[in-house]
């Protein structure tokens, strides 16, 4: 995940965070933070690196535990930036320009620089490092991980066999998709929702309350899931039920004939139960940067090892003259 805005938000929390939460205990699990990935988009340095270190924090509060996973800063482990330069160099220009992010990006006028078309082969390199043999995807992800298996397939039949590992979609129960709060319509989103559509994982208790009281709903009074004509509504319904656990049909006949606002009130209490103690843990991580230090760097550790050994079969298999004391 980018370190590309102050907080991650609700969606990021139930899409991404909740599901991770789960993988630790099945898989050997890798969780960085994309900073050179951000590089392509112009950020002040003391920016990134404040959010570089708030999205690692944020990753731990909620849940993920750096004894069990690996927590760490992707350019900690030099090695992404040395295998994304192999992929690169398997990649023809024209299936770069194909990719569907960066058509999108270009065409609504954002900075079109050599980093962000080549940003799949890094996003790639990133996967392969670690011989993954499932990765969770979501339907927006589908395309990378396509290009990750055949930059994985070329690079074993134009060099050496099973260097590596050709990964498998990994299928998770589909998480709940969280809309923003002023146009429900649309996803919530750190790079285009407005301040008000979003539930950030930082704000304060009072502040959240009133982002779900002023949530933009219908002008009837049924607390009724109805995405496609009760959209706003439809979204709170799924807060609160992703939440709580409480399921939507439940929530409808507990708020039938009360009208929206006693609703919005409970959501709102929901939503600031979960993410109160999420936002305090956050704060005591913020509060010792060197124990936060320590811990995404026994991450990188922990991550180095795999790496190197991949890297060491990517430069035998390449033809990469090996320099004294590197394996490979």
């Amino acid at each position: 995940m980018q370190p590309t805005s102050d907080s991650l938000h609700l969606g990021n929390y139930v899409g991404a965070l909740v599901n991770w939460v789960k993988l630790q205990d099945e898989f050997d699990a890798y969780y960085f933070v994309a900073d050179l990935h951000a590089l392509t988009v112009p950020t002040d340095p003391s920016v990134l690196r404040h959010r570089s270190r708030v999205t690692a924090a944020q990753f731990i509060a909620g849940g993920v535990d750096p004894t069990q996973s690996a927590v760490f800063l992707q350019s900690h482990v030099t090695e992404h930036a040395e295998l994304g330069w192999v992929m690169n160099c398997l990649t023809a220009e024209g299936e770069a320009r194909r990719m569907t992010q960066f058509k999108d990006k270009v065409g609504k006028g954002h900075n079109a620089n050599v980093g962000l078309l080549t940003y799949p082969m890094l996003m790639a390199a990133d996967i392969l490092m670690y011989d993954a043999a499932y990765v969770p995807v979501g339907e927006d992800q589908r395309q990378h991980l396509e290009i990750t298996r055949d930059l994985a397939e070329r690079f074993n039949t134009r060099y050496a066999a099973d260097t590596l590992v050709v990964p498998e979609p990994y299928i998770v129960k589909e998480s709940a998709k969280i809309m923003d709060l002023t146009d429900p319509t649309s996803k919530m989103s750190g790079s285009t929702s407005p301040d008000k559509g979003l539930v950030l994982l930082s704000d304060e208790d009072a502040r959240i309350a009133k982002k779900i009281k002023s949530a933009v709903t219908d002008t009837e009074a049924e607390v009724r899931f109805d995405p496609e004509h009760k959209a706003g509504i439809s979204n709170l319904l799924v807060i609160h039920s992703t939440l709580s656990g409480t399921s939507i049909p439940d929530l409808e006949a507990r708020f039938a004939g009360q009208g929206y606002g006693a609703f919005k009130g409970e959501v709102a209490d929901v939503v600031v139960d979960t993410i109160a103690p999420f936002r305090a843990r956050m704060a005591e991580l913020l509060a010792d940067p060197a124990e936060l230090d320590r811990l995404v760097g026994l991450g990188a550790q922990r991550a180095r090892v795999v790496a190197r050994s991949t890297m060491a079969r990517v430069r035998s298999a390449v033809g990469l003259v090996p320099a004294l004391g590197q394996d490979g």
